[in-house]
């Protein structure tokens, strides 16, 4: 049977997920961006306040990547680590897609069961 709390948790993680993409690539697009610092968001602390939250959750919280080396020309993105933090992002948006289906499924199979 489909557990709502956890349905609604991983709909709210998947949201995470994606806006850490999306700030993944904007560091990336501005490489080249004289004094552009790297932007990031605490996964872990947004996903927290993401479940204590009732209802409505505004974006996540962008700061300030700190400890990057910065270039002469200040900009501090290092195509390195943000490929690496592509990947890590990536493999934990499909890790919540797979249990949200697995969810849908078990919803699924308990309608068809109850058809029968």
């Amino acid at each position: 049977m489909l557990d709502a709390p956890i349905t609604e948790a991983l709909s709210r993680y998947l949201d995470l997920q994606t806006s850490r993409m999306k700030l993944t690539a904007t560091n990336m697009a501005n490489v080249e961006t004289p004094g552009y610092r790297t932007q990031g968001i605490d996964t872990d602390g947004e996903f927290a306040r993401a479940l204590g939250a009732h209802g409505f959750v505004d974006a996540p919280t962008v700061q300030e990547t700190q400890g990057l080396i910065a270039r002469p020309d200040g900009n501090n993105v290092s195509m390195d680590r943000e490929s690496m933090q592509m990947a890590e992002t990536q493999l934990q948006f499909r890790t919540g897609v797979e249990l949200l289906r697995h969810q849908f499924t078990m919803l699924s199979d308990a309608i068809r069961s109850d058809a029968k």
